[in-house]
């Protein structure tokens, strides 16, 4: 008998980097009236006081990073835009970076290394806090590259654009567990990271595999439903629940794996599509 999980009442906006930080200008020959603006939804689907703050902390140079975001937002008409850079676990666990995170409608993760995200957050009651507030209140958290693979779990933390073929050349940890039993690759098509996501779903077989190309985003609400918004070509769905022919458990590590009967969806803006529950009584 299965466990009802209560559906979050937050939503996440999982980027795949790269995205546009200022609209086309509308007078330009070359302006695509029908280009998706990321981070103009980001702003429009936020509720209340419209209140972003932006955590660079994965970022080498979080001051810049920031800075961008701010930037941006402030062009949009947002008035309040506040900046958590979490350097340090201490710093987490503060009353003041609670307060900062009380109060925002909207939470943005910029790009960078996503193992230091989970190093410095996981197990911190800033991330209780975040997590408590995505599944009670509409609180909308995005995530841009190294913001977005961090949401998920497992995470994939290193290995190369090229790897994957070969056993336990990827590596993975546990993310933020913001949404579960998904891993988020980005940049992917860009950097030909398939083969790499394919791995992960070998090992991880109950996982779905998401693959956000450049400028391109899912909108997840009620914790499964994915809307796909943004300009890149695709997004890519893996699903290996079906998979037959897997060998990761009987290779070396070392060897090239096999794996079958994997599920491919590529899907464009305004798509839809349903991440499956598969603990839900049938």
């Amino acid at each position: 008998m299965s466990t009802h999980t209560p559906r979050p009442k937050g939503r996440l906006l999982a980027i795949g980097g790269h995205e546009q930080r200022h609209k086309a200008d509308e007078q330009a020959p070359d302006h695509d009236a029908s280009a998706d603006f990321i981070l103009q939804r980001f702003v429009d689907e936020l509720h209340g006081s419209r209140t972003i703050v932006v955590i660079p902390t994965a970022a080498e140079d979080a001051a810049a990073a920031a800075q961008d975001y701010v930037e941006v937002f402030s062009s949009l008409g947002i008035e309040q835009v506040e900046v958590l850079d979490i350097q340090s676990r201490e710093q987490a666990n503060s009353p003041e970076s609670l307060e900062i995170i009380n109060r925002a409608d909207g939470v943005l993760f910029t790009g960078g290394d996503q193992l230091r995200l989970t190093a410095l957050l996981g197990g911190t009651k800033l991330l209780h806090c975040l997590t408590e507030r995505y599944l009670h209140e509409p609180l909308l958290i995005a995530g841009t590259s190294a913001g977005a693979t961090a949401m998920s779990t497992p995470m994939i933390y290193q290995g190369r654009n090229d790897a994957g073929f070969v056993k336990d050349e990827i590596h993975v940890t546990t993310g933020l567990q913001l949404l579960r039993d998904v891993a988020i690759d980005t940049h992917f098509i860009a950097r030909g990271r398939m083969v790499r996501m394919a791995q992960i779903i070998a090992t991880n077989p109950g996982c779905i595999g998401l693959g956000l190309e450049e400028d391109t985003a899912v909108l997840i609400s009620k914790g499964r439903e994915v809307e796909v918004i943004g300009n890149g070509m695709v997004v890519v769905v893996l699903d290996g629940h079906h998979c037959t022919g897997n060998t990761i458990p009987d290779i070396a590590p070392g060897e090239v794996f096999s794996i079958r009967d994997l599920r491919l969806h590529l899907l464009s803006k305004g798509q839809r599509f349903t991440l499956p529950d598969f603990n839900e009584a049938e």
